[in-house]
This record gives structure tokens, sequence and C-alpha cells, in this order.
């Protein structure tokens, strides 16, 4: 029964993307495909990626079909919504990432929670002081990577050129004032190109 579901669900998402002239995106904004400066190719790779991911997702949780929004434009992957906890935020991002032909990663998922000022006042404190840890650092390119911080703990995510660029950011991420842990999901380029081949 399952399996019915999981495949139900998949046709009402690959279905829709085969037809019109143009189409609604996840985000609300409407692109006519005789407006669309991407190839017909791009466009197809962007619908492809984009199913592809929201399968995985839906493989590992179905509350994930309503929570989470992927867009793909030009191999660049926009994700937007709510997750439980920071974990799952850094799954999803690594998916987005694993996802082959995916050229950068713009994760805006939010984690569920009560507001706390005080706790997200710190937390914004020390990615301030990372994000500028890495501008300044010229042996790290700081647009690469994606920060965020949760309850003291540094969630960063992104592609390093080299090993060494890998382990400098980690090391500047535990330098930081009252970071209590460091989760790192570092892709090395190289094995970004492997996974496009």
């Amino acid at each position: 029964m399952r399996n019915k579901f999981i495949i139900f669900i998949l046709i009402i998402l690959i279905l829709p993307g085969c037809a019109g002239v143009s189409s609604k995106g996840l985000f609300g904004t409407g692109v006519s495909v005789a407006l669309d400066p991407r190839t017909i190719g791009t466009q197809i790779d962007d619908s492809i990626m984009e199913k592809g991911i929201t399968a995985k997702l839906l493989m590992m949780d179905s509350k994930y079909i309503l929570s989470i929004k992927t867009k793909v434009l030009d191999g660049r992957i926009f994700m937007t919504g709510k997750v439980d906890t920071p974990e799952e935020k850094l799954k999803i991002t690594k998916i987005a990432w694993e996802t082959r032909g995916a050229r950068s990663v713009r994760n805006d998922i939010k984690i569920k929670e009560e507001f706390n000022f005080k706790q997200s006042a710190k937390d914004l404190l020390i990615t301030s002081q990372f994000r500028t840890a890495l501008i300044v650092n010229k042996n790290i390119k700081a647009t690469n990577y994606q920060i965020d911080t949760y309850k003291k703990k540094i969630y960063v995510y992104g592609i390093a050129l080299t090993i060494e660029e890998k382990n400098l950011v980690v090391s500047e991420a535990k330098e930081i004032l009252d970071v209590e842990d460091v989760i790192a999901s570092i892709i090395l380029v190289e094995d970004l190109r492997y996974q496009r081949d």
C-alpha cells in the first residue's frame, strides 16, 4: 500500500512539469517558457533535479512533501520550509549537495521552536563572527559556505576547493567564542565533479 502511495505522489509531482506553456513555481512565481532565459535542455535538467530531490525527501519522510519546497534554476538549488531539528536540516542539505549536477545550494529551511530572544541574539553573533572570520581568511572562499548557528552549535555546509580549506573552515569555527560544537557538511570539489560525470 505504501509503495502505491509513493508512486501516486510521484506521478502527481512529475506530470505538472510535463505540460503547459507556463507554470507556477514552488515559490509562487510564474515563469513563461517563452521568457525563461534558460535553454530547454537546462530547464529539463533542472526539472529532473527538482523531482529527484523531492523523491529522495519523500523516501526519507513523507512529511517533507508539505513542509519542504525545492526549486532548481540552472543547477542552483533553493530550499525553503520548516523542520523540527538542525540535524534534519543538515540531512536535507546533504541530499541537495549530493544531487547530480548541483552547482550551489541555498538552504532557507527554518527550525521550528519557541522564540528565545537571548538565545537567538547569541546565535546571530556567533554566525556573524564566523562569517567575518571566513571572509578575512584569504585561504577560504567564503561565498562557498552557508552557516547556521543553533544553541551555540555551528552548522556549516558548502564546497571546499581542497582538504586544507575544509580543515581551515572547521578550525575557524572552533575558535569562535562560546561555540559548543561544530557540525560540518563540506564536500570537496573533486567529489562534486565525480558525481557530475
